[in-house]
């Protein structure tokens, strides 16, 4: 059985991070050619954008209540949450545009509407996903939020480490 990664959210919310900025990308291709499947492919890509988005933000509801500290850095949690959920609905909307974009490819002057307007919405969940981003990178990287200190056991490479390397033979070095 895998091991279940902690914190989670770290783990889980570069996924969606990925697949907006992908979808987008692909989106906005759509928008300009219908060929290769591409208003496909954008559904599926901003599809599984959205699932991950949910997930994201359902780790990130459960981690972020043990995470406390100043009223800065709640405030921040505030701000990053609120991000989050913009994100989750923007990206949403952005995929069920992509689904009538997709389905709309025997009209075309319907299926170019749904696919500029698929891109718009995908270019504001990307602009939606960078905001909840840097908010966590600054929870993480300036607060320390989230990120478990090293005790002497952990100081190379955690528990784990520490057996492997009490196991070693004497005088040899694997690392």
């Amino acid at each position: 059985m895998l091991p279940v990664p902690s914190p989670l959210h770290a783990a889980i919310v570069h996924f969606p991070i990925v697949l907006i900025l992908v979808g987008t990308a692909v989106a906005v291709a759509a928008a300009f050619t219908r060929r290769w499947n591409l208003p496909t492919i954008a559904l599926v890509v901003l599809a599984l954008a959205a699932a991950g988005t949910g997930a994201a933000v359902a780790t990130g509801d459960e981690e972020g209540e043990s995470v406390g500290g100043t009223p800065a850095i709640e405030k921040l949690i505030e701000e990053h949450e609120e991000w989050a959920e913009r994100t989750l609905t923007v990206t949403v909307i952005a995929a069920v545009l992509a689904l009538a974009s997709a389905v709309t490819g025997k009209w075309p002057a319907l299926g170019r509407s749904t696919g500029i307007a698929t891109a718009v919405v995908a270019l504001a969940a990307s602009l939606c996903v960078s905001q909840t981003g840097h908010r966590g990178g600054l929870l993480v990287y300036r607060h320390g939020a989230g990120v478990l200190l090293a005790g002497p056991a952990d100081a190379a490479g955690g528990p784990q480490a520490a057996q492997a390397a009490s196991k070693r033979p004497e005088g040899r070095d694997d690392d």
